[in-house]
């Protein structure tokens, strides 16, 4: 082999085996990056739960305040449950 073939192909290993390594590391980093945003999604989600729990006690707690001032009649539906 000439040495002009040789260093071809000793370059075409170089860049290929760092094209692999190169897409490789990015696959990795964007799986990393896509787990991340799973954690993040689950935690905001459990935050607005929390929120909305507390929410729903503070209007109960309201209206039993309210109905204390003020009795409210029960209409049909709401004796049939």
């Amino acid at each position: 082999m000439s040495r002009v073939a040789k260093v071809t192909l000793v370059s075409m290993l170089i860049l290929s085996a760092g094209t692999i390594f190169g897409v490789h590391y990015l696959q990795k980093k964007e799986k990393e990056v896509m787990h991340a945003g799973i954690i993040r999604d689950k935690e905001r989600k459990r935050e607005k739960l929390m929120q909305n729990q507390l929410e729903h006690d503070r209007q109960v707690m309201l209206r039993k305040e309210y109905e204390k001032i003020q009795p409210v009649l029960q209409s049909e539906n709401e004796k049939s449950k």
